[in-house]
């Protein structure tokens, strides 16, 4: 039987992912702002512990992407809804014996396939509904990337809308921000059938490869987090808004590095 993931059959094409490299192309709109520093610190397990107090460690990514993406046959491309989705992550930071790393604590994605492989990746990806602007370049339909293009991005969760963000553009920028801006640190586990205990846990890390970089603009920003009786954003309580940002960005994603096994999750 082959096939990277499951259902593995006789073929191998039944498989929900094909195998890797994954190649990825889509626009990010990015809310950064601070919170309450211990409210990022609960969020992290053992042995992972907050920045250090002069690297900003309330600071949190709010993170809304429109994606195309493929295996190395480039096959999706042929059938788009194979290809394309949406996305929304929060980022934040933390030390890993003694390197800062970038690590996704809450995300939603809006197709199976992504859902499946984020979960591979350590990402804890739940189904949910996600909407944000798409520039155009022709027409009034929409905003253009330049000084006041406004850019919203919505999050919603069993029929409950959970995040609203909007980022007015004012001029270009070196970056899309800084709290994504490290290597990803993740948490893979399975709990065991008898349902004590895991199967496996693992803490990993990944980066890409082949990253192409488009200009990226920056601008105001707001920031709604919304309670629901089976989300925990809200504690995310938003502080103070940093910045928005927007940008086009491409990269490959073709595996990562265990860094710890059995640690307790």
């Amino acid at each position: 039987m082959t096939g990277f993931m499951f259902p593995r059959t006789a073929g191998g094409t039944a498989s929900i992912l094909p195998s890797m490299p994954w190649h990825y192309s889509g626009d990010l709109l990015t809310v950064e702002f601070r919170t309450d520093p211990s409210r990022v610190a609960e969020l992290l397990p053992e042995p992972l512990t907050l920045v250090p107090d002069d690297h900003d460690p309330g600071a949190v990514a709010m993170i809304f992407a429109d994606w195309q993406s493929c295996g190395d046959d480039f096959a999706e491309l042929d059938d788009p809804i194979r290809a394309q989705y949406k996305e929304a992550f929060v980022v934040v930071r933390c030390v890993h014996k003694g390197t800062i790393y970038s690590r996704c604590v809450y995300i939603w994605v809006d197709t199976d396939f992504a859902m499946v492989r984020g979960h591979f990746q350590g990402y804890p990806k739940k189904l949910g509904s996600v909407w944000l602007t798409r520039p155009v370049t022709i027409g009034k339909a929409g905003p253009r990337v330049a000084p006041g293009g406004r850019f919203s991005g919505t999050v919603g969760y069993y029929d409950r809308r959970i995040v609203n963000a909007r980022v007015t553009l004012r001029a270009k920028s070196a970056g899309n921000g800084f709290v994504n801006g490290h290597p990803m640190i993740h948490s893979r586990f399975m709990p065991r059938i008898e349902g004590s205990g895991d199967s496996y846990s693992e803490l990993v890390t990944m980066s890409g490869r082949d990253v192409e970089l488009g200009q990226a603009w920056s601008g105001d920003a707001e920031l709604e987090l919304l309670p629901s009786p089976v989300e925990e954003i809200a504690r995310l309580q938003v502080r103070e808004i940093i910045g928005g940002y927007w940008r086009s960005v491409g990269t490959t994603f073709a595996g990562g590095t265990t860094l710890e096994v059995g640690v307790g999750l």
